[in-house]
């Protein structure tokens, strides 16, 4: 059963209930009977009335006292309090679009709710007075469309009422036959966390508008439309289709003014719908990406997902391993909003940190599983967004540093915001990180190394790996000891403690920094080698990189984690940040590194001896282990993380609190205990739990392009075939001893007789 999701009940609130996506339109089904409710995003609908402008002055100014102040002065809390006067705007919410509500009749019994994740088609079965129902709901990305449809056994049995409803001021109204919905979201909104006595503003003509289309058809009976919404009687079936579109016109312009352009959108990718080809496409197009990798643990459990919390279920790990690949595909698709704090789904409008992009781990987090379970298309809009970054935070690194290339700090949103948040209001331990770009290129080269695209390599991705790269060369300050610091530099949201007992957080480079750039500095000299090209940037940069501090151990044996051995805010921290050269990053091996893994493990030790894990903290800590060859280590987080940081349906849930990077950060973190290839050797079950004794996967990928098929039982090896895109020598350890393969594109070749 690792490939459906099942329930005797209907969901009691939001999180629990089934999420359904197209990475454009998202919705969450309920499965309730009497009155159901489909709750609905569209991925460009957020508060806000267009692209603001930074009106920090004196940025240049700032940042010579900040860098006097820890350089000359070494007082970091004056530094850090400094910092404030870089911060800009706080950013935009993302935003819910409205309900579909369904009523029907009746008592319902014999109830099934269910999600098939191979096919992405949300079911619900019932029986009402001896008449069985059968609803099934799904976004289909080729139709762009929200489909739900009825079916029952007997017929003429189907009556309902259907209409739409929307937070947001909307109107509703009937034009050709179709009933729709046309509004705007909020044009200025308070961020969730800071006070206002009117949070959420609409103002006539402002704001991101919105048109939303329902047609319905139904095989006999009545249907009537009307402005108060659709009512169906005595139908065999019904099929409801739902489009929407907003007037978003991109992150650089202001919105357009009509909402009616957007339902006259949405109307036409109604008209263009071939009905009964539909579910069929929907299928297809789903299968062609879902199906290219799966991950099977132990014998299949045949029960509510819901009663699997909690056991020992080897299969409930390959279910939720499965459950993130889905989501990926649901949340981000071409031509898409990059998925954020919540992929696609959000019912609320001022959410929990504006369910916005958080780029000192989270955007990135979301993007782990894409290349390595075979979702390259996924990450297509992470690309899009880095672009959109680019551009912005050109002005903004002049702005504020005078500084060339371009910069990303902690917060984005849909408007493209790259400058420090808070406008000298939040906590520069999460505002001041001025290295999130440098850490989404990142990215960029990881996404060459698996599916070698030299033409996106240098159309695309070099341009924005050599931004950052000019960024970071001009924020290199000498310290007087012939070392080049990046100023000023965190640990993202961590503080230390300095010895008056006052906490701060900007200091000279931090070892997170210090790995984010040596690793930035090596990507461009990789993408030069692969492209053919000789940059004054790239022998800039070499230099600069021999000439960056040194990764350091401290006496008892861990990794700094800032220049000083300061005394942590908090000993359990969430963040992981300086070891991120463990991972994600690849220059802590204990094979070739093996006094930096020793000191990532004693750091890992100090960190998580009895802390409480938060859910993506969980994912970072699963890959973090396995780097280290500790499968038990990992294996507990993970058995952790499902009994106490996840709902019903396997969404993370925090504290009541929903963010999906932890989901997405499981399905990316449990490949590192099967295949690890950040190295010059792919390894096979490098980390392999005792608790998954017997399973096999399929499809997933090691850099190079190349596709694994593996299968173990009792523990041991018995069967592993690789599929290279291009022809290739690579060095492959199996368990117990190592090959070195020459690989021609396209075959499938055995690597165990």
């Amino acid at each position: 059963m690792s490939h459906e999701l099942w329930f005797r009940t209907p969901a009691p609130d939001w999180v629990e209930a089934l999420p359904v996506g197209n990475g454009h339109l998202g919705a969450k089904v309920f499965g309730r009977v009497g009155t159901e409710r489909i709750a609905l995003n569209l991925d460009d609908v957020w508060s806000g009335d267009g692209p603001r402008e930074l009106e920090v002055t004196g940025g240049p100014e700032t940042l010579a006292d900040v860098r006097r102040l820890l350089l000359a002065d070494g007082d970091r809390l004056a530094a850090t309090e400094r910092t404030r006067a870089l911060q800009g705007p706080l950013v935009e919410s993302y935003q819910p679009l409205a309900d579909l509500l369904i009523r029907t009749a009746g008592e319902a019994g014999d109830y099934r709710r269910s999600l098939d994740l191979q096919t992405g088609v949300v079911g619900v079965d019932y029986t009402v007075e001896g008449t069985r129902f059968r609803r099934e709901t799904y976004v289909s990305a080729p139709d762009q469309v929200l489909v739900w449809t009825i079916t029952a056994d007997q017929a003429g049995a189907i009556d309902l009422d259907l209409s739409l409803e929307s937070q947001h001021p909307v109107q509703t109204n009937v034009a050709e036959g179709i009933y729709n919905a046309v509004g705007h979201a909020p044009s200025e909104l308070t961020i969730e966390y800071r006070e206002s006595p009117d949070p959420i503003q609409y103002r006539d003509g402002h704001g991101i508008g919105f048109g939303i289309a329902l047609q319905v058809h139904a095989a006999s009976g009545e249907v009537i439309t009307s402005a108060d919404g659709v009512t169906v009687r005595g139908a065999d079936s019904v099929t409801v289709l739902l489009a929407a579109a907003s007037t978003f016109q991109g992150w650089s312009v202001p919105p357009g003014r009509d909402p009616l352009t957007a339902l006259r959108a949405a109307t036409d990718v109604l008209a263009a719908v071939e009905l009964d080809k539909l579910r069929e496409r929907h299928v297809e197009d789903h299968q062609a990406l879902y199906g290219r990798a799966e991950l099977q643990l132990g014998t299949a459990v045949d029960l509510p997902t819901d009663e699997r919390i909690g056991t020992d279920d080897p299969d409930l790990v390959a279910l939720m391993f499965n459950f993130g690949r889905y989501l990926l595909i649901a949340s981000s698709r071409p031509g898409t909003q990059a998925a954020n704090l919540q992929g696609i789904w959000n019912q609320d409008r001022r959410p929990m940190w504006a369910s916005d992009w958080t780029n000192n781990i989270n955007t990135q987090m979301n993007y782990w599983p894409a290349d390595v379970t075979g979702l390259s298309e996924c990450f297509e809009p992470l690309i899009d967004n880095l672009e959109a970054l680019a551009a912005s935070g050109a002005t903004t690194a002049k702005i504020l540093y005078d500084a060339p290339g371009w910069v990303s700090h902690h917060n984005s949103d849909i408007w493209a915001a790259t400058w420090p948040v808070g406008e000298g209001g939040d906590d520069p331990v999460w505002a001041m990180c001025a290295t999130c770009g440098v850490w989404l290129t990142a990215h960029l080269m990881e996404h060459y190394r698996f599916g070698q695209d030299l033409k996106l390599l240098r159309e695309r991705s070099y341009p924005l790996i050599a931004g950052a790269a000019e960024f970071v060369l001009a924020m290199l300050v000498e310290d007087g000891e012939g070392r080049l610091q990046f100023v000023p530099s965190t640990a993202p949201e961590h503080h230390f403690v300095l010895p008056s007992g006052e906490r701060a957080s900007v200091d000279l480079t931090s070892t997170y920094d210090i790995w984010l750039i040596r690793e930035l500095f090596a990507n461009l000299a990789e993408a030069e080698t692969a492209l053919g090209l000789t940059s004054d940037l790239n022998e800039q940069a070499q230099k600069a990189r021999e000439r960056l501090p040194e990764i350091r151990i401290t006496p008892d044996g861990r990794l700094h984690e800032w220049p000083t051995d300061w005394t942590p805010s908090e000993i359990n921290h969430r963040h992981q940040s300086h070891l991120y050269g463990l991972h994600p990053g690849a220059e802590i091996d204990p094979a070739r590194t093996p006094e930096w893994a020793e000191a990532a493990r004693r750091s890992l030790q100090v960190r998580t001896d009895g802390a409480t894990n938060g859910g993506w903290t969980a994912a970072w800590l699963v890959a973090l282990w396995a780097r280290l060859f500790e499968p038990e280590r990992a294996s507990e987080v993970i058995q952790d993380y499902l009994a106490r940081l996840v709902s019903d349906n396997l969404l993370h849930r925090d504290g009541g609190i929903f963010q999906i990077d932890a989901n997405f950060g499981m399905t990316g973190c449990i490949p590192e205990l099967l295949i690890q290839s950040h190295t010059d050797v792919i390894r096979l079950l490098p980390a392999l739990p005792k608790a998954w004794p017997d399973g096999y996967f399929r499809g997933l990928r090691a850099r190079g392009g190349l596709t694994f098929d593996v299968s173990w039982q009792g523990g041991q090896l018995t069967k592993a075939s690789v599929v290279a895109s291009r022809t290739g020598l690579h060095r492959i350890a199996l368990p117990g001893r190592e090959l070195v393969v020459e690989l021609q594109a396209g075959q499938s070749v055995d690597l165990v007789r």
